[in-house]
């Protein structure tokens, strides 16, 4: 099962970094994400979070995150968490 948590709203292209902005829920370090996008469509799991370049275990709703991504994303993508059944 897939929860949207969330939407990619800027991507640094030379270091493989992707902001996400959290809209719903929350989000944790070794929580598998689905990020989907018009050309966009993979999964990973989230091996760490950053805020203002800090490290974060946690964020939840409203919080902006900076993240190393697998693969290239793009604005509005979508994040979504899944949640094991």
């Amino acid at each position: 099962m897939e929860k949207l948590i969330g939407r990619v709203t800027h991507y640094f292209n030379k270091i493989g970094v992707a902001v996400i902005e959290i809209t719903d829920d929350e989000l944790n370090v070794g929580d598998t994400i689905h990020i989907k996008g018009h050309t966009t469509d993979f999964k990973q799991v989230v091996n760490s979070m950053q805020i203002e370049h800090k490290a974060v275990e946690k964020v939840k709703k409203g919080e902006s995150i900076g993240m190393k991504v697998d693969s290239v994303v793009h604005e509005k993508d979508q994040v979504y968490k899944i949640i094991p059944e």
